[in-house]
């Protein structure tokens, strides 16, 4: 092979090669392909190219197995186009756009839990999809699922609507969710629901920035519940534990000072709590 041009020849270490794929479907004992599935829910110019790296960290662990990679785009534009020579290899490398085959597959499986939990991806409308949303929370609450899965498809469903509707409140987006029954209206009720907001804050925590340190969890257990609502509705700008909740050195402080209002504050706490339920975040769609 010659070089029609001038090349400069170096030595490249790769040292930041870790990386974790959004999903790979293994066969169960068959002799089938490997598939690697990344979700790109943002229009990024590398996204072959990290699709083809973890393409070929898979390989170099199974040299022999036939590994096959999937590009999944809520649009067609999101798609910077593979990279030359790629085009050649349709058969190793497929892009999926959901805005193409997901209206289709929601309107044969409209009960299906696992279909509808991804229209806020492709409902363009959102006052269209502020409709829906009801019925979609109403479809995974009666599907016959065991309960942890339950709980991550309504994971799901509270994260992308907090992507989708970035100005509004935790309160807000609830409201868009449900509406109070005769049973939510009752004290004990209000008194349970108020401890889930610290539960479903520390549980956010964790998904964010790993391990919650045991002064954080001090000062949620600590905080009002018009606290726990500023910190819910803040946790997405956060940039880490501290730059949320403020710094570790306070803790002391704060504890003493919650202890001393709770009581003068718990009445107006429990009534904060009416319009409100947890929401958790959820890191990617198919993790």
């Amino acid at each position: 092979m010659r070089l029609p041009w001038p090349y400069q020849f170096r030595s490249v270490t790769f040292k930041a090669l870790e990386r974790r794929a959004d999903g790979v479907f293994e066969p169960a004992g068959q002799d089938a392909p490997v598939y690697v599935v990344e979700f790109q829910a943002q229009p990024v110019a590398s996204a072959w190219y990290n699709l083809l790296t973890e393409v070929d960290l898979i390989g170099e662990q199974r040299p022999s197995a036939d590994i096959r990679g999937v590009l999944i785009f809520l649009h067609e534009q999101d798609n910077p186009g593979p990279p030359p020579g790629l085009a050649d290899a349709e058969s190793l490398f497929k892009a999926v756009y959901l805005n193409r085959f997901l209206p289709e597959l929601l309107a044969q499986e409209p009960s299906n839990p696992f279909v509808v939990v991804l229209v806020p991806l492709v409902v363009e409308r959102d006052e269209e999809l502020k409709a829906q949303v009801p019925h979609i929370w109403q479809t995974i609450q009666s599907a016959p699922l065991p309960e942890p899965i339950r709980e991550r498809l309504e994971e799901v469903l509270q994260f992308w609507l907090f992507e989708r509707f970035r100005s509004l409140s935790a309160k807000e987006i609830a409201s868009m969710i449900r509406h109070l029954t005769p049973l939510e209206e009752t004290r004990a009720y209000q008194e349970i629901f108020a401890e889930g907001k610290a539960d479903t804050l520390q549980r956010l925590l964790r998904r964010r920035f790993g391990a919650v340190p045991d002064w954080a969890e001090q000062r949620i257990a600590a905080a009002s519940t018009e606290q726990l609502d500023a910190w819910l509705d803040g946790i997405f700008d956060a940039g880490s534990v501290a730059g949320l909740l403020g710094p570790a050195d306070l803790t002391d402080l704060y504890v003493r000072e919650r202890e001393q209002d709770k009581n003068d504050n718990d009445i107006a706490a429990r009534a904060e709590a009416l319009n409100w339920c947890p929401f958790s975040y959820f890191l990617a769609a198919f993790s």
